[in-house]
């Protein structure tokens, strides 16, 4: 199947047959059926990908690099600055020539790889009734409630799939997601070797490319993701640290007194309730420096791309998967 291009709102079809010429693939999608996976999965286009790239073969290298344990953050067909500083990343842990695109030999790394990228998943019953809860912008208001659910059933299936929630959309035109539909999903992995866990030693963090490096005990990457970091309101220092304890499901205090900004006027201090949208996600590792942790977040998309009031932020499936290999007692040396 030959490469398509990524349009503002759809992926496009570049050469598939006559009737699927410039046809949107979520459409395309949804009246081929299931031979959309066969075609999809049997696309095999290389080209050199660069930051500022978009199309089918971003999302193929975004998957794989997701797979590698390298993430971009969300998968979403678009080379962003995310993706261009884990490539840089895969490519120093596997020894190709660093270039920061995709290139034959980063796809011929990546190509070893060869289980399908996407599948076909069917939407449970436990799935549709979530719970799912609006998350209200005042932090007040937030403690209120028993627990920070997804907001619906299309953010809780992005997630559990490394997705942005439009190219999930788009993949599934006309889907209801309803209990019993089938919908094409990314085919995302989220257990890594038990030799790369047990070679896990320590972190390190690239505080200039705004990389999460988890190193074996040669300081050889063993994965790495990008992350948000705090500001010049309160910047991560440079140094070392450890990592304290891990609390899945968090509750998190919100202390307006210690928050250099986006603090509005007669803020309360609140305890908020745990929860994918809570404002530390779904895990947090506590670190030696006080009120400081890696942990995850509700908003994936802005990971990389935001300050931080000081954390550090990974996607709430990328915060899990650190955590599968770093455990309470690993160093974290922060770098410029």
């Amino acid at each position: 199947m030959p490469d398509q291009v990524f349009s503002r709102r759809y992926l496009l079809i570049a050469t598939l047959s006559a009737s699927a010429v410039a046809k949107p693939m979520a459409l395309w999608a949804a009246t081929r059926g299931n031979t959309v996976i066969d075609e999809l999965n049997a696309a095999s286009a290389t080209p050199t990908l660069a930051q500022g790239a978009r199309g089918a073969a971003v999302v193929r290298a975004q998957i794989l690099l997701d797979r590698a344990w390298f993430s971009p953050g969300e998968i979403d067909g678009g080379f962003g600055a995310n993706m261009r500083r884990v490539v840089t990343a895969f490519q120093k842990a596997t020894g190709i020539a660093i270039t920061g695109k995709v290139d034959s030999a980063t796809w011929e790394a990546l190509s070893k790889d060869s289980a399908p990228l996407f599948v076909t998943y069917t939407i449970t019953e436990k799935d549709a009734a979530g719970p799912f809860t609006v998350t209200p912008a005042d932090m007040t208001e937030r403690a209120k409630l028993k627990s920070l659910d997804y907001e619906n059933i299309q953010e809780a299936l992005s997630e559990r799939h490394h997705m942005a929630p439009r190219l999930l959309k788009d993949l599934n035109n006309g889907s209801r997601f309803k209990s019993g539909d089938a919908i094409t999903v990314v085919n995302a992995t989220t257990d890594a070797d038990a030799a790369v866990v047990l070679s896990a030693k320590s972190i390190e963090i690239d505080k200039g490319e705004h990389v999460l490096f988890v190193l074996d005990g040669a300081g050889k990457p063993l994965a790495g993701f990008p992350i948000s970091i705090g500001g010049a309101l309160d910047p991560l220092p440079l140094g070392k640290m450890k990592i304290t304890n891990e609390v899945k499901s968090p509750t998190f205090t919100y202390n307006p007194a210690i928050l250099k900004k986006g603090v509005p006027a007669n803020a309360q201090k609140v305890d908020v309730a745990a929860g994918p949208n809570n404002p530390v996600g779904d895990i947090w590792m506590g670190l030696s420096k006080p009120h400081w942790g890696i942990h995850g977040t509700p908003a994936p998309d802005r990971v990389g791309h935001e300050e931080t009031n000081g954390c550090i932020h990974l996607t709430n499936w990328n915060a899990a998967r650190v955590a599968k290999l770093a455990k309470p007692g690993f160093a974290v040396e922060v770098k410029a």
